[in-house]
């Protein structure tokens, strides 16, 4: 075990299965001297094995639903009683009905995507403004979420997903300075190579596009642990003064307009 997070506490929302990113945080956060509550929506507790996890990290599980202002207080101020104030905080939540049914982008069911934006996005709004009211943050600390690169780009088949990831990231920069001038507290987003987990690999077409941008991408895609990493950076005393930002961990694939292997496919 290493300290770069000894006396750090948090939450960390999302951890399904070892594929999640989230429980990839949630290790090693742990093996970091980190602290944490874990918490997921209870439909989601009931498909996944979030309490092995606990077991694990010698931690307890808070059901929440993260688009319930209710659920989040309550949350919150299990977490505040338990630890203090938080340092760190892991927004690891997405869903898309319109994905899920494989419905074409025009041709989106309105309902399902309001539903879409409540739960991938409007979410992370209500996580922060949570912590905000409550005052639950300490200075200086750190609240992440997880987004993609079709926030940025036209990716046909991430439908209204990428309208989602869109808006997370723009929450991500207004909150962040109103975060910022409140207390120091850090609010970015981190975007991922295309990662193989449970809601990832649910995408059509994913196993093709994720070869994609293995070639694209000049270092491969980068992996769930990888971007675990990432993420205990970004929650430590190293990262200071990164907020409002949308942080690229994807192995140059951003940036990459073309690579030789890809040329290589039209020879």
């Amino acid at each position: 075990m290493s300290d770069l997070l000894k006396n750090k506490k948090g939450i960390i929302f999302g951890a399904l299965d070892e594929r999640s990113i989230a429980w990839k945080v949630a290790e090693k956060v742990h093996a970091q001297g980190g602290s944490f509550i874990l918490s997921n929506a209870p439909i989601a507790m009931r498909m996944g094995k979030i309490n092995e996890l606990a077991e694990k990290c010698g931690t307890e599980v808070i059901p929440a639903d993260a688009t319930s202002m209710e659920d989040l207080g309550n949350l919150f101020d299990a977490a505040t009683a338990k630890y203090g104030k938080l340092d760190f905080v892991l927004h690891s939540i997405g869903m898309s009905p319109n994905v899920r049914k494989d419905k074409a982008y025009t041709d989106l069911n309105h309902d399902w995507f309001q539903k879409t934006l409540d739960i991938s996005a409007l979410s992370f709004h209500k996580v922060l403004q949570t912590a905000y009211k409550k005052d639950a943050m300490n200075d200086w600390g750190s609240i992440l979420a997880l987004s993609y690169i079709a926030a940025q780009e036209a990716y046909p088949f991430y439908s209204d997903m990428a309208d989602a990831k869109a808006t997370l990231e723009s929450i991500a920069r207004s909150f962040g300075y109103h975060f910022g001038v409140k207390n120091k507290v850090r609010v970015n987003t981190i975007s991922q190579s295309p990662t193989v987990t449970a809601a990832g690999s649910g995408i059509s077409g994913f196993e093709k596009f994720f070869n994609f941008a293995e070639e694209m991408s000049p270092l491969g895609n980068a992996d769930g642990d990888s971007c675990a990493d990432y993420c205990v950076v970004m929650f430590s005393e190293l990262t200071r003064y990164v907020t409002m930002q949308n942080l690229f961990h994807d192995g140059g694939y951003s940036t990459t307009g073309i690579t030789s292997k890809v040329m290589e496919k039209w020879d």
